[in-house]
Order: structure tokens, then C-alpha cells, then sequence
């Protein structure tokens, strides 16, 4: 089964993501390839971190490319969660294409429904594990111990693109052109909404029952 998680930055994509991915196959973060291949200090790195610092969308080319390589291995030959990808009708398509030729599909789509005005709240305050990107926030999810990661004590940082112009303009883009896939996946009868609002535990029980509506268990 493969489930595709939509949302703006700071609605709890890589939280639900990981809260089904027993159940469904890999987590597999569009980010998290991106910052390590700028860490790395790749070619394909170097242009993926021109456009984060701008808070622009990595390209549809660039993005597809490295995603769709990472859904070939082995432990996504079956199902994955997809965090991140695809962010444009474009991107959605080529994953289509990609996917039909294995004879698979998307199996649904996840839409964490946040309004701007929380999303906007979350990420002002957000910080991450240099670690395992662990996220925190300074009000509503603050670590036990002040810039350390409870999980694995690495230090907390706050990304270059959580700066309010950078916040800005991801989330406009993400109303302009990643919204659009909410259409996409609803005239595919594969889109479940889920009201991203709500505290932590109570979107994860909403998302853990729409996985499970949708494999029939």
C-alpha cells in the first residue's frame, strides 16, 4: 500500500507518517533525502539547498527523480508512506507513472487540514534534532531538558527556512500549487481528509483509522 501524506509545513507530516508506518512500509521523507544530500554536498545537494533556503519548491525534475529512485529498493517495492512528495500535480503523475509500470498505485491520500493561522504558530516556535529530526516546539512540545532531543540528547536548531519570510513564502506556495492535489487524489477516489488541528494523539487515532478504512482491516 502506498499512502501519500499531503500537507503545509507544520501541519504533523513526519509525526502521522510515522505513527502507520508499521503498517503500511517505509517512511519515506522528501526532507530528509534533501538534507542529506546538501550535507553530503552532492551536486543535485547544492541545487536542492538553493531553493530551501529561499523557502522555493525543489523543482519537479530534481524532486522525482531522487524519490523514485529510493521507492525502487527493496523495502518499498511493496508499500510506503510518502512525506513530502508529491507537492505539485506534476510530481503526482510522474509518481503515477512510475508506479503503474510495477502495476501499483496510490492507495490513498492523506490530507492533514491545519488552518494558516495555527500552521503559522507552529512554525515560528519549532525546533529539530540535529540527530534524528525529532521536530519540537517551544509552547505546545518543548524537549524535557532545553535544546536537547529526549530521544537521543542531540541538539535542538532551528532550520534556515523556519525564519518568519521563509515561512511565508512556503506557505504561500504551498496554497498555490500544492493544493491543487487535493483534486488530483479526490477525483481518484483515493483522498481522506483529516482535521490537522486537533492535539497530537487524537490526529494520529484519525489517521491510523483512515489507513486502516482503506486496507480493509
Amino acid at each position: 500500500m502506498y499512502t501519500v501524506i499531503i500537507g503545509a509545513a507544520g501541519a504533523g507530516k513526519g509525526t502521522q507518517a510515522a505513527a502507520v508506518q508499521k503498517k503500511i512500509g517505509p517512511h519515506l521523507a522528501s526532507g530528509d533525502m534533501f538534507r542529506e544530500a546538501m550535507a553530503q554536498g552532492t551536486p543535485i545537494g547544492l541545487e536542492v539547498r538553493r531553493f530551501v533556503n529561499s523557502g522555493s519548491l525543489v523543482p519537479d525534475v530534481v524532486a522525482a527523480a531522487m524519490v523514485l529512485e529510493r521507492l525502487s529498493r527493496d523495502d518499498a517495492r511493496n508499500g510506503a508512506v510518502l512525506d513530502g512528495f508529491p507537492r505539485t500535480v506534476a510530481q503526482a503523475e510522474a509518481l503515477d507513472r512510475e508506479l503503474e509500470k510495477r502495476g501499483q498505485k496510490v492507495d490513498q491520500a492523506l490530507y492533514l487540514n491545519v488552518p494558516e493561522d495555527e500552521l503559522l504558530r507552529r512554525l515560528a516556535g519549532r525546533w529539530l534534532c540535529r540527530v534524528c529530526q525529532m521536530p519540537y516546539h517551544e509552547v505546545s512540545n518543548p524537549p524535557k531538558v532545553a535544546g536537547k532531543c529526549d530521544k537521543d540528547g542531540g541538539d535542538l536548531f532551528q532550520r534556515r527556512d523556519d525564519t518568519s519570510d521563509a515561512i511565508r513564502t512556503r506557505l504561500d506556495l504551498f496554497f498555490t500549487e500544492t493544493v491543487p492535489l487535493l483534486d488530483y487524489y479526490r477525483s481518484s477516489g483515493v483522498l481522506d481528509e483529516i482535521d490537522g488541528a486537533q492535539e497530537i494523539e487524537k490526529v494520529s487515532h484519525d489517521v491510523v483509522a483512515a489507513v486502516r478504512r482503506r486496507k480493509g482491516v
